[in-house]
């Protein structure tokens, strides 16, 4: 890619992202708060530089199921008390938890793009992080709203739903579609390869799983590990695991 090419798509990312921020802000139906969509246009820029519409309509595929998710019974979980704040939208904390590892690997991807082996690990690790965050998002919200008998992870005992660490098997599956949604999208906006498509749904199963373990260990002692810091650990956690099954197969 000469240099030309690159400035211009960064050109472009500016553009896209300034024009779809002036929207948001006016826009009545609010995906996120108001810092939310500053963070996300910044975001959105470094994903539409390094790995151009592919990467940035992958994003915004996550954010859109992502919403809907949690706006997917919602009546059943605000009489619950389990409902998301501020009524499902994102904070800049929300967007850098879900993003964060995603965003990194996009700029791996942009780095090492003369060196196609690497540069596709990374993008393989990019499609794998959000895969494995919309399986955590479809997991707890399908089993907060419609899981009819809910397990803590670490001794299978039933707990109320919404419990950190808890699982059900509504959730498991919900969380297990959404997986393979996000990476047959990967696949055909041309990011990974169609055996990737496995590999993104076992990475996630593996992400979420260490999310709830961790939620189920730690984070009911550790005041400081927030949700969105687990979530950053949980798509870590995804991407890697995915990197190193593609290294192994």
């Amino acid at each position: 890619m000469t240099l030309l090419e690159t400035e211009l798509d960064w050109l472009t990312a500016i553009a896209i992202n300034g024009v779809l921020l002036a929207f948001g802000l006016r826009s009545r139906a609010k995906l996120l708060t108001r810092e939310g969509y500053l963070h996300a246009a910044f975001l959105g820029v470094l994903i539409w530089g390094s790995l151009q519409a592919a990467g940035y309509i992958l994003v915004l595929l996550y954010l859109g199921i992502g919403s809907l998710l949690t706006r997917w019974g919602k009546a059943r979980k605000e009489a619950a008390g389990i409902a998301e704040a501020r009524e499902g939208k994102r904070g800049p904390e929300n967007v850098w938890g879900s993003a964060l590892i995603g965003t990194a690997a996009a700029l791996a991807a942009w780095y090492w793009q003369d060196w196609p082996a690497i540069a596709d690990l990374a993008k393989l690790a990019f499609v794998a992080s959000f895969a494995t965050k919309l399986a955590d998002t479809a997991g707890s919200e399908v089993g907060k709203a419609f899981g009819k008998r809910t397990f803590l992870i670490t001794t299978l005992r039933p707990v109320p739903a919404g419990t950190e660490g808890a699982v059900s098997l509504e959730g498991t599956v919900a969380g297990l579609v959404a997986a393979l949604v996000m990476a047959s999208f990967g696949w055909l906006f041309g990011l990974i390869s169609t055996t990737a498509i496995a590999i993104c749904v076992l990475a996630a199963l593996i992400g979420t799983t260490a999310e709830s373990w961790i939620g189920a260990t730690f984070q009911t002692r550790w005041q400081w590990l927030s949700n969105e810091l687990v979530n950053v650990i949980n798509t870590l956690i995804g991407a890697i695991a995915a990197m190193l099954l593609d290294l192994l197969i």
